[in-house]
């Protein structure tokens, strides 16, 4: 090619880059990602004899390793804190679980500092300060409490049981259950993938015939107790970013006595997984903070070491705080 007109063709060339260069931005606008997200986790009031001599409070370690498996780290919070610590502590994590247990949901130490994190939650979400909740058996019942206003419980026992979900038509184009696979989706409504081990729920009917209640929460998921109750067991803030299951997807990869009905089948793990990995996405939303890498590092349950309980509780590794 002679001199001048392969200096021409370079010129097009150059220009025709310049050209796709200009009409594709070279990076993609997205919405900021914390990549550092800290759950916290309200530590449970100890009621069981045998784990008193251990602590007031308590954390059993299976869901601590559900969040750390999802990308996120934990700060245990106490309940012995005043309301203007629990503020601070709100600008500083990404997200918080109610775990389950056994306390009064509406006089406890447990409900009134769920209480204040909910109401902290509430504020933040509607000023675009994305900020999750995820509750867990006992967990998911408080936050009916926490919307309702009033306690609705009633007797679902469904204790030491692993059942499938009936799930509803809400499921399917819900956040927590989206980019499920289908094949995980026709598991769950077919294979015992959920572990439930509790005594009280809240029904459908109730659910249905409370306003506040079905209009906050979309209804996932429902079940069937031994006493023939039909019980909600899994719900998704329609407006919030609050979620409840009734049934326990941390014991299928942490928990592992013989005693108790864990699933731990491939699609139960795989279920465990995606729900965790879920939520701490949901955490990856919020851009709280702390102030310094120093107040971080002393906040979070590293600094902590559980206590093997496998021996005298059904929890391999437990928290006491």
């Amino acid at each position: 090619m002679p001199q001048t007109g392969f200096l021409a063709y370079l010129c097009l060339f150059i220009a025709c880059c310049v050209g796709c260069s200009e009409a594709f931005p070279s990076k993609l606008s997205q919405e900021a990602v914390n990549d550092r997200p800290v759950i916290g986790v309200l530590t449970q009031i100890v009621s069981d004899d045998v784990m008193k001599p251990f602590g007031r409070t308590y954390i059993p370690a299976a869901y601590v390793k559900y969040l750390e498996s999802g990308g996120s780290r934990v700060m245990p919070i106490r309940l012995t804190l005043t309301t203007a610590e629990y503020e601070n502590i709100f600008k500083k994590i990404n997200g918080l679980l109610f775990i389950g247990g056994a306390v009064n949901l509406e006089t406890s130490d447990f409900a009134r500092v769920a209480k204040i994190f909910y109401r902290l939650a509430l504020m933040a979400n509607d000023a675009g300060d994305y900020f999750p909740i995820w509750g867990t058996c006992m967990g998911l019942q408080l936050l009916t409490v926490l919307v309702a206003d009033e306690n609705l419980l009633t007797n679902t026992l469904a204790e030491n049981i692993a059942l499938p979900l009936n799930l509803t038509t809400e499921a399917h184009s819900s956040r927590m259950f989206e980019g499920f696979p289908d094949k995980l989706m026709t598991a769950l409504t077919q294979e015992p993938l959920t572990g439930n081990f509790h005594h009280y729920g809240v029904t459908v009917q109730s659910f249905q015939e409370n306003k506040k209640l079905n209009s906050f929460f979309s209804l996932l998921s429902t079940n069937v107790a031994e006493n023939g109750a039909h019980f909600i067991s899994t719900i998704e803030g329609k407006r919030y970013p609050f979620y409840g299951v009734q049934w326990h997807p941390e014991v299928n990869r942490f928990q592992w006595d013989r005693k108790e009905n864990y699933p731990h089948s491939a699609h139960a793990v795989q279920l465990s997984s995606l729900l965790a990995e879920f939520f701490v996405d949901e955490g990856r939303r919020s851009l709280h903070r702390f102030d310094n890498p120093e107040e971080e590092a002393s906040s979070l349950i590293y600094n902590y070491t559980p206590v093997y309980a496998g021996n005298f509780t059904a929890y391999e590794q437990i928290y006491f705080f």
